[in-house]
């Protein structure tokens, strides 16, 4: 059944302009969706194929042997690939047929200051990742500038600052510039992906089927993990879902909508995740880059790689830490579009990404990757029984942006609860997604049945007297 978005989205006169946000956080209307299936399912393989997904393929062996066989690999992949795809199309519900953005979607759970919070665990990770990525990008354009130029040029932080502006000029165009961006990076990448694959299977197809095909493996804790692995790859950008389906066009059914996220991300992750493990299979060496020039006896393979890797940063950029800060700082600010993604370019400048990648502080990015993480399990939960289960999929879009309307302030229910699901998933920082998405759940449900009995925030849900 197609979705009618005419039913859901409320006219210019429902809402109230005088809160000053900038227009690009008002519901979109079908006029202004330019994004097709097709450029939908290029903007996730865009995203899906680079160099740390296939790092994630390639840490699946160790000494040479992988600890999952090719089989168990991709039943796990399948399983997680098949649970984010779910997670989207129920959280991207919302924004899609609506219009609105992740950061207006949480003021139905939060309220419109307890949103400033939780939507800043959503921004800042993505402003962090934006620079790492970037740096990661420019120390590859700087290799091959050293190789255009005999060696006669070689300063990281001129090209990291370089393709930094690069990015932001191509982020100015919004959803127009991701569109194309993601389909070059798409069809580009995966060429040189299936140069390498035949490669891999002309020259290393005994030690790789023997080491990874025939590898015993495990069914266990290793498996479920793998599947937790993969999950918590996708756990910041299917909690802002909405960002992404309010640029998807109308008449799209939520079953269609799920198999755009799971046949792009299928595609994306089956041929990095293999490739990844089927040169650290034949290699033995699990940093993906340097096994690439072992497999790839070509004087021009640190380019190859290089252009790879920048190609590659760029599409993560462009997809998963570029839009979602946006709209934070212009929900936070007021300011247009266009100065607040050129303010997200300019704050991951000085994220200070040089000191991440150093050896000495690769623990404490562990640690700041796993306290921010511990919030998005929680957020995600809250918001799917929030919209399924106490609104049963109603709300007024108006009152969203009314600025003393029934939104207004935080609910407490949803921040405690938030709180208590954050708290739980510490304890086993290995599975914290999970144990933060159900006991925030549930905490979120009894709150909001028996605590805080006056509060507005239950009008139009199933608690309501």
């Amino acid at each position: 059944m197609s979705t009618n978005l005419e039913s859901y989205v409320p006219t210019e006169t429902q809402i109230q302009h005088d809160t000053g946000v900038d227009e690009s956080l008002n519901p979109k209307t079908g006029e202004g969706r330019t994004v097709g299936p097709i450029d939908y399912i290029f903007m996730w393989i865009g995203d899906g194929v680079n160099i740390g997904n296939m790092t994630l393929g390639a840490s699946l062996v160790v000494a040479g042997i992988a600890t999952l066989n090719m089989f168990q690999a991709f039943a796990a992949a399948i399983i997680a690939i098949g649970i984010i795809s779910t997670i989207f199309a129920l959280n991207d519900r919302l924004g899609y047929r609506t219009g609105i953005p992740y950061v207006v979607q949480l003021r139905i759970s939060f309220g419109l200051k307890g949103s400033i919070l939780s939507s800043l665990l959503r921004g800042i990770p993505a402003i962090v990742w934006y620079g790492f990525q970037s740096w990661i990008g420019g120390t590859a354009l700087n290799e091959i500038a050293k190789i255009v130029t005999g060696g006669a040029f070689d300063n990281v932080a001129i090209c990291f600052v370089l393709l930094q502006l690069v990015q932001i000029g191509l982020s100015l165009y919004g959803f127009h510039a991701i569109k194309w961006v993601e389909t070059l990076v798409s069809i580009v990448i995966m060429l040189a992906l299936v140069y390498v694959f035949s490669v891999l299977l002309t020259s290393h197809r005994d030690v790789i089927v023997e080491n990874w095909v025939h590898a015993e493996g495990s069914w266990g804790l290793p498996f479920f993990a793998f599947i937790m692995m993969f999950m918590g790859n996708y756990a910041a950008i299917f909690l802002s879902a909405a960002d992404y389906s309010r640029e998807l066009k109308c008449g799209i059914s939520d079953t269609k909508r799920g198999l755009l996220y799971f046949v792009p991300i299928l595609i994306a992750y089956g041929s990095v995740l293999g490739i990844g493990a089927m040169l650290a299979s034949a290699t033995g060496i699990s940093n993906p880059v340097k096994a690439f020039a072992e497999v790839v006896n070509n004087p021009y393979i640190t380019v190859f790689v290089s252009a790879f890797i920048v190609i590659g940063a760029i599409g993560v950029n462009m997809v998963a830490n570029i839009v979602p800060p946006t709209y934070v700082i212009t929900l936070l600010t007021k300011l247009k579009y266009k100065p607040a993604v050129t303010i997200t370019g300019l704050l991951a400048l000085c994220s200070f990404p040089w000191v991440l990648v150093q050896d000495s502080s690769a623990k404490g990015l562990g640690i700041f990757i796993l306290i921010y993480s511990a919030f998005l399990g929680p957020i995600i939960s809250i918001l799917l029984i929030e919209h399924y289960i106490l609104r049963k999929q109603k709300v007024n879009i108006a009152d969203l942006y009314k600025e003393d309307g029934p939104f207004a302030g935080y609910n407490p229910a949803a921040v405690i609860a938030m709180f208590i699901g954050a708290g739980a998933a510490f304890m086993k920082v290995e599975l914290a997604w999970i144990i933060g998405a159900v006991v925030a759940g549930i905490a979120y449900i009894l709150l909001m049945k028996f605590a805080f009995k006056d509060s507005k925030f239950k009008k139009g849900t199933i608690f309501e007297k």
